[in-house]
């Protein structure tokens, strides 16, 4: 068994394919480098169609749509579209005909229904546009009654949330937005049936959320995902975490019966524990890993994770042990600032 990784390198404006391979040594191989993609810190993937959109930055930002070849991993452009600002985090929903985005720098989240031609692919005009403070994240999930996208906006401390129609419109829930610690600086959020788990940035929290049925959100307890013998302390807007030994959250996957964070400034990943009802309990293992690690994943099964450093060349594969606690396995080489991973199946 074996899958795909594709890794954004931001500094070389780059994305980078890897086959996973499985059995008694689990290793990356690098198999193709495409480049062309200034500043590419986030892409979505339609594996059904074997699709990438993928974000660049510049004078021009914009969106590109590419065909991903799965043997070779080669990625080729089929479109572009021009966006206002340069975009965060992107993300597919109804089957891959709707990409929605989230740009920090603008404080927008947008939605494009993507056309599928013969042979080929585009982003429409978009069919919705909010506005709020550092939006950083995009997620859509099913809930009982429909699709619901959950807008996370890292400068107004809340979560925005919206039924999502498959023609791109976007419906406020009541209530329309869930607010988060105040000066906490809400990231990354990741859904998981009947709940939803968001990390901070400033903080260094994981935090549960309830779902309801129309998908609207209710927060429960939070843990911290920060290692205490660093002594870190928490950090704010404008920051410089580096210099001031400040709070530096960044990203959260799911992994069996884990939840897997990572904090840049110890460039750390946390084991967080999460019992039968989704309820989470205070970290047991903390992992070095790349330095500075903004984006990492975790295989289907929840038993391997990739991880990447913003200051770092390597891509790290690591393995969940039935404790929690993650065992280093093997690296490989790929580009300057790696920053997002996705593994396609």
């Amino acid at each position: 068994m074996s899958e795909l990784v594709l890794i954004a390198n931001a500094g070389d404006g780059s994305i980078s394919a890897l086959r996973l391979h499985r059995g008694d040594s689990p290793r990356l191989e690098v198999l193709e480098t495409t480049s062309g993609l200034p500043g590419c810190g986030t892409f979505a993937v339609d594996p059904d169609r074997d699709l990438v959109h993928a974000a660049y930055k510049g004078d021009q930002p914009g969106i590109a749509t590419l065909r991903l070849d799965r043997a070779t991993g080669a990625l080729t452009a089929l479109s572009r579209t021009d966006v206002e600002h340069g975009m965060t985090y992107l993300s597919l929903a109804h089957g891959g005909t709707v990409l929605l985005g989230a740009s920090y720098g603008g404080g927008l989240g947008q939605v494009w229904p993507v056309v599928h031609d013969e042979g080929s692919a585009r982003l429409g005009e978009p069919t919705a546009e909010v506005r709020f403070a550092n939006l950083h994240c995009v997620v859509p999930a099913s809930a009982e009654q429909g699709t619901v996208a959950y807008f996370v906006s890292l400068g107004d401390d809340l979560v925005a949330q919206f039924t999502l129609g498959t023609d791109g419109a976007l419906t406020a829930l009541d209530p329309a937005t869930v607010a988060a610690p105040s000066g906490s600086g809400p990231r990354h959020l990741v859904v998981d049936g009947d709940h939803a788990y968001l990390v901070t940035e400033f903080s260094g929290e994981a935090i549960r959320h309830d779902r309801a049925a129309d998908g609207s959100l209710s927060s429960a307890e939070s843990v911290s995902i920060v290692d205490p013998r660093h002594g870190l302390q928490h950090s704010r807007l404008g920051a410089d975490p580096t210099q001031e030994h400040l709070i530096w959250g960044a990203d959260l996957h799911r992994a069996g019966g884990w939840l897997v964070t990572s904090e840049r400034s110890s460039s750390e990943l946390a084991s967080i524990p999460v019992d039968a009802s989704g309820r989470l309990g205070a970290p047991v293992h903390f992992t070095p890993t790349q330095q500075q690690p903004r984006g990492f994943n975790v295989t289907s099964d929840g038993r391997l994770v990739v991880s990447v450093g913003e200051r770092s060349t390597e891509a790290e594969l690591l393995r969940v042990e039935d404790d929690g606690s993650l065992t280093s396995l093997s690296a490989a080489g790929i580009g300057r600032g790696p920053n997002w991973v996705r593994i396609v199946g």
